[in-house]
């Protein structure tokens, strides 16, 4: 049997995001709306012929590349946090990011496609995807051929509810309100923006449910933002303050 050829993969484009590392990011595009994304095509890519017609389609697919991921060996079988991190399923029955090939992925809204000095940058509705990170490829999402209404979806067959009310100190409310870097992120309403990053507990599963002294940070759309659980009720979260 004839070995199979390497495949040598070259990004695309770049994807910008509010979401500055891996912790801050949602687990589905779809979860945080106001978390949104431009994808700047690379050259050669990076002509209006390449993107010709883009604009007609609502979605797209992205295929990406889990750039955060550092090397290692692949595993069989992962823990999905839908499952609180305690039962182990197939790595090919889940979205890990630890997969034999580092590849990702996600269905996101295109909001606009923008030509300008000798740019082509495509606005995306929320993404679920770290800034920078790299796009292998673009597909038009087909309606009649990708949604399946009737489908079935395991252990992730529902939008997951959020586990955590969200609220502000007086200083990180302030902060919020006065940070100028929301705008740059097309970020309309950044205290709702927060609120449903951390409604959704982004820590690892088997910390979620437990109360916690510790303070969590998260580098989103230029910012440090601080927050913790609170000390009597696990279900409740505290933004305590908002670096910028």
């Amino acid at each position: 049997m004839s070995s199979l050829p390497e495949i040598t993969l070259k990004p695309i484009g770049i994807l910008h995001s509010p979401y500055g590392e891996k912790f801050a990011v949602p687990r589905q595009a779809n979860l945080v709306q106001e978390g949104k994304g431009t994808l700047r095509l690379l050259p050669p890519y990076n002509t209006p012929d390449a993107v010709r017609g883009l604009s007609a389609f609502s979605h797209l697919w992205l295929i990406f590349q889990f750039h955060h991921i550092p090397e290692r060996e692949w595993h069989a079988t992962v823990r999905p946090p839908r499952l609180g991190g305690n039962e182990r399923v197939g790595v090919f029955a889940s979205r890990a990011t630890h997969r034999p090939n580092p590849i990702g992925l996600s269905k996101v809204a295109l909001e606009q496609v923008e030509v300008r000095n000798r740019e082509v940058l495509l606005h995306l509705g929320s993404v679920d995807l770290v800034d920078g990170t790299p796009i292998l490829d673009i597909k038009p999402y087909l309606a009649y051929a990708d949604s399946e209404p009737q489908a079935h979806s395991s252990f992730a067959q529902e939008k997951p509810s959020a586990t955590l009310t969200v609220s502000f100190t007086p200083e990180a409310e302030q902060a919020v309100e006065n940070c100028p870097h929301f705008a740059h992120y097309r970020i309309q309403h950044p205290h709702r923006f927060l609120q449903e990053i951390i409604a959704q507990d982004p820590r690892p599963a088997y910390q979620q449910g437990k109360v916690s002294a510790r303070v969590y940070g998260m580098k989103i759309a230029g910012c440090n933002v601080k927050w913790q659980i609170n000390a009597q009720n696990p279900t409740f979260a505290t933004v305590l303050a908002v670096e910028y």
